[in-house]
């Protein structure tokens, strides 16, 4: 996916990489204007920053580079994430988007192209999978105090179906027994296009979404009767790694 027009603007606040690969791209909403928000990463005291920011007229910023930390998503509070590492903060795996702009705006069609374009390049570039545990907004880490990032007006039923290719039925899908087999899941992920991948609940029921793909390729735990279904799993961890290493064909 071609790059699209970025422009650099830099900001003093970031980390040095972690041992960490990225994950998941979060989207923020600025609570105010492009312009602002250039001001605010510039000032050191300010002590925050993101990877990215899109105006309402489509211009896109860039505050921090793609392979160091951006200071956006590190608090937790009560989060609903299944991906999220224990003990490590959040800024080491993931990128960071914020939106001219505020909590229950309607994205206009200039800003909304602007981050389909960016989306689409990161996933190329990073190989983030388009689930909806891999693209998320800010309430996802914390639920508390950023309830409303990126707020009710962001376009998420059609940023993902623009993302999946326009089809509101997936082609192909990876389901993980649970969020521990997200590595290998990642890599199956990568296999097929960077196509989505989902977490079984609690409950381990099968996402519906899922469940309605095409093919559905299953890395751990039992079969789920999907009728075009790939099991990639076994007796234990190591069973399983086996399996998804020969499908890779490692």
């Amino acid at each position: 996916m071609d790059k699209p027009n970025i422009i650099w603007i830099g900001s003093p606040n970031f980390s040095s990489p972690k041992d960490y690969k990225i994950i998941a791209i979060v989207n923020h909403i600025m609570s105010g204007t492009l312009i602002g928000t250039d001001a605010w990463f510039a000032y050191p005291a300010s002590k925050v920053s993101s990877h990215f920011g899109i105006g309402k007229n489509g211009e896109i910023h860039q505050y921090v580079k793609i392979g160091n930390i951006a200071w956006a998503n590190g608090n937790v509070n009560k989060p609903n994430w299944p991906l999220l590492i224990p003990g490590v903060n959040p800024n080491y795996y993931t990128i960071s988007i914020e939106h001219e702009g505020e909590s229950g705006d309607i994205m206009p069609e200039a800003q909304y192209q602007a981050t389909l374009a960016l989306h689409r390049w990161l996933i190329g570039t990073i190989d983030i999978p388009v689930s909806r545990d891999n693209i998320i907004g800010h309430y996802r880490i914390d639920s508390v105090n950023r309830s409303r990032c990126p707020g009710t007006g962001f376009p998420w039923d059609r940023l993902f179906k623009d993302l999946q290719g326009g089809n509101d039925v997936l082609q192909v899908a990876v389901l993980l027994y649970t969020k521990e087999d997200y590595w290998a899941g990642a890599d199956v992920s990568v296999k097929n296009g960077n196509c989505a991948i989902f977490v079984r609940p609690e409950d381990l029921s099968v996402p519906a979404e899922a469940m309605s793909s095409q093919k559905l390729i299953v890395v751990g735990g039992p079969t789920t009767k999907h009728p075009n279904e790939v099991l990639l799993s076994g007796k234990d961890k190591y069973q399983t790694a086996a399996a998804v290493a020969q499908y890779l064909g490692k």
